[in-house]
């Protein structure tokens, strides 16, 4: 019956002029594979045998559930994981997990132009101190971490400077989003080992949540990787020159429709078109 409903709803998609995100947004399971894939970019690409993050872990929470995009790679959803744990341990948690990855992948309705192939996910700055209720993660309520130019004093603190070296810790992340005024806190403040700055990476918004990209799972020789991060820190004239830049915040309505259309690898032709895997509860 899932199966059928999916295949209406596709047609209905198409029979409508819809663009070819709703196909992939309208798939609710991840194609039937025993090797999980990320195929293609992060901002063309998709996914083969993608996972579920469970919605409730040690340390975190899943952020609206009913969106489905709670799906990657299972090597993302280790790494969520084990940050979760050390946010815990740092009586940081529970983290707020937002988006990860649709079921197969592949572009996106609306909002990201990302999190295609399994390998971003969205984690909130926010730190609630407690559980979230199920109304509080179906509309959660954001906190930017930016005034003008630079940090908040009053809401950011160096609890999100630790979670930010902990999430860049691991040999796996490849980089991690950031508004260029939290980057700029972030080379003002880190004391020891700078290392891991030079994985901060500034861009556009990115105030409210920071983004984190892993590299290609080791094995994957369709993942397509992204540029290596530049030589240093990253502190010096390429940070100036985004903070001397008019637009630090993102415009109002983040969750526009998308008009990108990325040409994706052949292999996600078959992905979409492979038949889902049964959940267990319904075998």
């Amino acid at each position: 019956m899932r199966r059928l409903m999916i295949l209406v709803a596709c047609l209905m998609s198409s029979a409508a002029g819809a663009s070819p995100a709703d196909r992939w947004a309208a798939i609710g399971q991840p194609s039937a594979d025993d090797h999980p894939r990320a195929i293609g970019g992060a901002a063309a690409g998709c996914i083969a045998g993608a996972v579920a993050l469970p919605p409730d872990g040690t340390g975190y929470q899943v952020l609206r559930l009913e969106r489905n995009r709670n799906w990657s790679h299972p090597r993302t959803i280790a790494f969520i994981q084990d940050l979760g744990r050390k946010a815990a341990a740092d009586g940081a948690g529970p983290l707020l997990i937002g988006d990860l990855s649709q079921p197969r992948g592949g572009p996106m309705a609306y909002g990201h132009g990302s999190h295609q192939n399994g390998i971003d996910v969205d984690i909130w700055f926010r730190l609630p101190g407690r559980a979230l209720m199920p109304d509080e993660r179906s509309r959660p309520v954001p906190m930017s971490m930016v005034k003008g130019k630079a940090v908040d004093a009053k809401t950011w603190t160096p609890r999100h400077l630790k979670l930010l070296e902990r999430a860049a810790g691991p040999p796996e992340v490849d980089r991690i989003f950031v508004n260029p005024a939290i980057k700029a806190a972030a080379c003002r403040s880190a004391k020891g080992d700078r290392a891991w700055l030079a994985k901060l990476r500034p861009w556009w918004g990115h105030d409210e949540h920071f983004h984190v990209r892993l590299s290609c799972p080791p094995g994957d020789g369709e993942c397509a990787p992204q540029a290596s991060v530049p030589d240093g820190d990253g502190c010096g004239a390429e940070l100036q020159s985004w903070l001397a830049r008019p637009t630090i915040l993102p415009e109002l309505g983040r969750d526009k429709p998308n008009t990108r259309r990325p040409v994706l690898p052949e292999a996600c032709t078959a992905i979409l078109d492979r038949p889902a895997r049964i959940p267990a509860a319904a075998r």
